[in-house]
């Protein structure tokens, strides 16, 4: 072919003037195909895991010569195909892998938050003198940050025979909710807060419960974020705790001094 020559020999480096206008147009065009065509995959990931993200087109490696590749990020370039040769933007150097023969996919390695967001496979094909679009492919990546197991702890007794717990979690993503729970029944929180650091955006939650003393209470703390979710349980018996002021009684008495064993007989006449 010809034509494959030619672009052999014209495969130009990122930095020419020539190439960046072309991805700025194949930007517009993308933004265009948008508008229509919507998300057609969806990969959910964990903060330093790796992302499989498929342009799910094939055509033969001796093809290769006549096609472009793009994939970007809303309207940032990631990485570009062309003749055959890879290009990765900095951002994603030294973290991407690419692979040819699994339908133009590529890897994105040690996922950070700013990693999430829709990405966008352009296929170029040429033919009758000029680049036209064959395919285009969009995928929306999720990124999470795993919440860890929350942490409760006793608070004091706002009154008689009441008690107050407190639920703790930190460094999770995205945007958390906590509900306290008994046996399927989701209870009345108190003081729930949530922040977020402006830097790393992680999150922090935190909530209060106050539950009655003379009842037993099996209380789960349970957080929800995205498609996934954390939880710890708490445990409340009273009868537990009358046996052991019981037992801490019958100690006491057995350490009384009576006297001596005359007047301990004394006492029994």
């Amino acid at each position: 072919m010809a034509y494959s020559c030619q672009l052999m020999q014209e495969s130009p480096l990122l930095g020419f003037p020539r190439l960046r206008f072309i991805h700025l147009f194949v930007l517009l065009l993308v933004g265009l195909f948008q508008i229509s065509s919507g998300i057609v995959g969806q990969v959910s990931k964990s903060v330093r895991e790796k992302a499989l993200l498929s342009c799910d087109y094939k055509f033969c490696s001796e093809e290769q010569s006549i096609h472009r590749i793009y994939w970007q990020k809303h309207d940032k370039m990631v990485l570009s195909v062309i003749s055959g040769v890879p290009e990765v933007w900095p951002e994603y150097k030294n973290r991407t892998v690419y692979d040819i023969a699994n339908n133009y996919s590529f890897s994105l390695l040690g996922l950070i938050l700013s990693d999430r967001g829709t990405y966008t496979c352009v296929v170029q094909r040429y033919e009758g003198g000029s680049y036209v679009v064959k395919h285009l492919t969009t995928v929306e990546l999720s990124v999470r940050a795993d919440f860890p197991t929350p942490n409760i702890t006793e608070s004091g007794n706002p009154s008689a025979d009441i008690k107050r717990i407190t639920c703790f979690a930190s460094g999770g993503f995205p945007k958390p909710r906590l509900s306290w729970l008994e046996n399927g029944r989701e209870l009345n929180g108190i003081n729930t807060t949530i922040s977020q650091d402006p830097e790393s955006e992680l999150y922090t939650i935190s909530s209060q419960l106050d539950f009655n003393t003379t009842y037993d209470h099996f209380i789960d703390c349970f957080i929800e974020y995205g498609d996934a979710h954390v939880s710890q349980n708490f445990t409340w018996e009273k009868r537990r705790c009358f046996r052991r002021r019981n037992e801490a009684s019958r100690e006491t008495n057995k350490n009384l001094y009576i006297g001596p064993v005359e007047a301990a007989a004394e006492q029994t006449v």
